[in-house]
């Protein structure tokens, strides 16, 4: 067998692989329009189904994923990294289909964060 030949183990013919690059997906931006933490749950909004027509594959594909989510389950679950799963979601955030739930932070109160941990607990029981 040559060095170049594409076959598997099996002397079956293997198609070689095909690799998009993340800037391609992302026309060129490294930084989304909203500031999206990774572990952000994020919501998809009610919509018309001709919006999800003017999306592209990779857009798409992110918000077929992300209710419920968060932005690195979601970068996961794509298999994009997620630098490129947060400019897609920015986009997304931008044109009201997707809605991030908001975070804690250090302002928080005690029943923000005691919503939570009861939202993670449910989101758990439910796998």
């Amino acid at each position: 067998m040559a060095p170049d030949d594409t076959r598997g183990p099996d002397d079956e013919p293997v198609a070689p692989a095909r690799f998009v690059r993340p800037y391609t997906i992302t026309a060129g931006r490294t930084k989304a329009a909203v500031d999206l933490p990774m572990e952000a749950t994020l919501r998809i909004q009610p919509h018309d189904a001709s919006a999800d027509a003017d999306l592209g594959a990779g857009a798409q594909r992110v918000l077929d994923l992300c209710d419920q989510r968060s932005v690195a389950e979601v970068s996961a679950l794509a298999s994009m990294p997620i630098g490129v799963v947060r400019v897609l979601l920015g986009d997304l955030v931008q044109q009201g289909l997707v809605r991030v739930q908001a975070t804690i932070t250090e302002s928080s109160s005690q029943d923000e964060r005691i919503e939570l941990i009861e939202r993670t607990l449910r989101g758990l029981r439910s796998y």
